[in-house]
């Protein structure tokens, strides 16, 4: 997990090609890494999709099996780190040596802190033009909040960087610039004589950093300093990685193939394996608050959790699960909790990245992808129906931008919603509806790129072309002051004709009357009968859902009927409905409408030295700033403040342009307001409206 272009996909490459699952390194420049596999993050250059594999990876005498999800790092593909952290067990968090912590690292290391993900810091790009990992561990320690713990420094930097020197075992390693090796092969050498009193410095601080975890270690280490043992030494850095004390910290350039065979060394001995999970909590689907636990041991009843659906071309629909305890077989049944049903896991695989490898059945403690269900979604828990369990889901983040789009032809109409929900059943993040006064279809997503990459996806997967545009603001009509008024609707054809006559006066609604429309009969005498005053009513409701000025709802409507009078033979219900639907029209033109806009209740969570830019720009889009309070990370403000929709298209880009990308916000409706006279004539002069009619 990293900010985006950090090496994440390009360690990757490494790891399979050091682990023997590869034969070439594949690079992301030239798009041939294998855990890039979709188009457009070959195209692109960046990682869209998280990927899956398996490897082993043999450490002190012993083969440890891997399991390697490889996340995005861009933060509108966020939803993908989300959902790796809650299934995995360690995370390997890489930083740039030359951006240090960035941005978006900051994002994925909290989310490893609300999932209690252990994890180790590897600090990549050492070759680049300056590189500092020493800076790069004070921010991890001042901006993360985290207890760095190195474990190497480097030999040289920048174009000079050749190697590291291990701080537990005391000595140099050298990676050799054979091109036919790839850096398979490294020396372990004596510690250049220039650094060794750098080194030995380092390693007394790391020494510190372990010592006040262990009473035994820190009394030995006063005593002689050189009695602690490399075994000592490991064992106590992995206690203090599995209980989140420190993060190890190591350095490679993984593009020029040095420091990875260290790092892989670091992940089996330091991150934890799915045995040292404490026991699964969950609860009874029937019972929420009877709580029940499952121990990860394959003999115990199935529990796996469900944290992706992806739609392969040749397979179909598979479902990625981890399995927490007992064992998932193909062809089993597995119980469902949350749709109550048993679906049968017809086929079984191990994933390489887009591959499918057959299991026939995935064990506890690793990551299987299943095809043959019917209704299994993101978060579902699968388990023995007997024994039934329902883990605890993942947070997924609200979307924050929407656009309109619309297929280019008319025939791709079905395909184009098969698609969508598709798309959407595979990513939580994305979200797909029909504004019902408008009649547009509206996708909603984390930001222009993902929804950039659901356009293209749409148009490679499902061959449907689509025009995109803005979505429409929802804007109301509104009435400011009471009108009386007669109006008379008389049609002679020959024969029978159509007769209404209705005195009424229109008014703003009482002040706590909640509906939209407020009628009032005050007919005495039964000068209109009462059959024909509903039809009076259903009129006036009619005609609201296109008010005088651009044809928008009416907001808001009070009518009481006064007098009127009808002909016994000429009358009908149907006359008094249209007579009613004319005399909206005539009256509200006279009542002083006004267009009403719908205002966005936002919140925003910005780092303190952007506060000023942030208040700035909301009140460029006439905002209402109402509070700035202190975050409960203290080094944060939350802004709340309610802007006009109109005002808040594209705003999530530009909230991350002038904070860097470390600023969040979530916006909300809150209500309608009066658009301003200027802004009202210019939305009606577009829409082609009444602008005569706005005073």
């Amino acid at each position: 997990m990293a900010h985006i272009d950090a090496g994440k996909t390009t360690t990757s490459e490494r790891i399979l090609f050091y682990t023997g699952l590869t034969h070439k390194i594949g690079e992301v420049h030239d798009g041939s890494a294998i855990m890039d596999w979709m188009a457009q993050e070959q195209e692109r250059g960046i990682t869209i999709t998280s990927a899956a594999t398996t490897t082993s990876w043999q450490y002190c005498g012993d083969m440890y099996k891997i399991n390697l999800i490889d996340t995005p790092g861009h933060v509108d593909f966020t939803v993908e780190v989300e959902r790796s952290l809650r299934i995995l067990d360690g995370a390997v968090a890489v930083f740039c040596a030359v951006g240090g912590v960035e941005p978006q690292s900051e994002a994925v290391w909290y989310q490893a802190d609300k999932y209690h993900v252990p994890r180790i810091g590897y600090v990549n790009k050492m070759d680049r033009s300056g590189a500092n990992f020493f800076e790069v561990l004070q921010q991890i320690k001042n901006k993360l909040g985290s207890n760095p713990c190195p474990l190497q420094i480097p030999i040289g930097s920048e174009e000079k960087f050749c190697g590291v020197v291990d701080l537990v075992q005391m000595k140099a390693l050298y990676w050799h610039n054979d091109s036919d090796c790839n850096g398979a092969s490294y020396s372990v050498e004596k510690i250049p004589i220039e650094i060794v009193s750098e080194a030995e410095h380092w390693r007394i601080k790391m020494l510190e950093i372990l010592v006040e975890m262990d009473d035994a270690l820190m009394n030995k280490y006063f005593d002689d300093p050189s009695a602690i043992t490399e075994d000592e030494i490991r064992r106590i850095i992995r206690k203090g990685t599995l209980t989140m004390k420190i993060n190890p910290v190591i350095c490679g350039s993984s593009f020029k193939n040095k420091g990875v065979q260290p790092l892989l060394d670091a992940m089996c001995a330091y991150l934890p394996s799915p045995m040292d999970s404490a026991v699964i909590e969950g609860v009874h689907p029937n019972n929420f608050k009877k709580k029940i636990t499952r121990n990860p041991d394959s003999s115990a009843p199935l529990c796996a959790l469900v944290f992706k659906i992806a739609t392969d071309p040749y397979v179909g629909k598979l479902c990625f699960f981890r399995v927490y305890s007992g064992k998932l077989e193909a062809g089993s049944y597995v119980y469902n909790p949350r749709s109550g049903k048993n679906e049968r896991i017809s086929r079984l695989f191990q994933m390489h990245s887009n591959k499918q490898n057959p299991m026939e059945y995935i064990g506890c403690g690793d990551i299987g992808a299943g095809i043959g269900f019917k209704d299994i979604r993101t978060g579902d828990t699968l388990c023995d129906e007997s024994n039934p369990i329902v883990l605890e889901s993942m947070d997924f983040p609200s979307p924050v931008i929407s656009i309109v789009i619309e297929p280019i032809t008319q025939k791709d109409l079905d395909k184009l919603g098969l698609g969508l929900s598709k798309l959407a059943e595979e990513d939580p993040t994305f979200t797909v509806k029909t504004n019902e006064e408008t009649g547009q279809t509206i996708v909603s997503g984390m930001g222009e790129l993902h929804l950039e990459i659901i356009v293209d996806r749409l148009k490679r997967e499902f061959n449907v072309d689509c025009n995109q545009g803005r979505p429409q603001v929802s804007y109301r009509e509104a009435i400011t002051k009471a009108v009386k008024w007669r109006e008379v609707y008389k049609k002679q054809t020959g024969g029978r004709g159509k007769f209404a006559d209705i005195i009424v006066c229109i008014e703003p609604v009482d002040q706590n009357f909640n509906g939209d429309l407020q009628f009032v009969n005050e007919v005495k005498g039964g000068n209109i009968p009462k059959e024909y005053i509903s039809s009076i009513q259903k009129g006036f409701f009619r005609a609201m859902k296109n008010g005088v000025l651009g044809g928008y709802v009416l907001d808001k409507l009070k009518v009481t009927v006064i007098d009127g009078s009808y002909h016994p033979v000429d009358s009908d219900q149907l006359s008094f409905e249209i007579c009613a639907i004319q005399a909206f029209k005539n009256a509200v033109e006279k009542a002083g409408p006004v267009l009403k806009e719908p205002i966005m209740k936002i919140e925003v969570v910005t780092p303190d030295g952007n506060m000023g830019d942030v208040i700035g720009d909301l009140n460029k889009r006439r905002g209402r700033i109402e509070s700035v309070d202190i975050t409960r990370l203290g080094s944060s403000r939350l802004i709340k403040a309610y802007v006009p929709l109109s005002e808040m298209f594209g705003y999530v880009t530009i909230l991350r342009t002038i904070t860097s990308g470390r600023a969040t916000s979530t916006m909300s409706f809150s209500h309608y307001e009066e658009v301003p006279v200027l802004i009202s004539k210019t939305v009606l002069m577009e829409t082609k409206g009444r602008v005569d009619l706005i005073k």
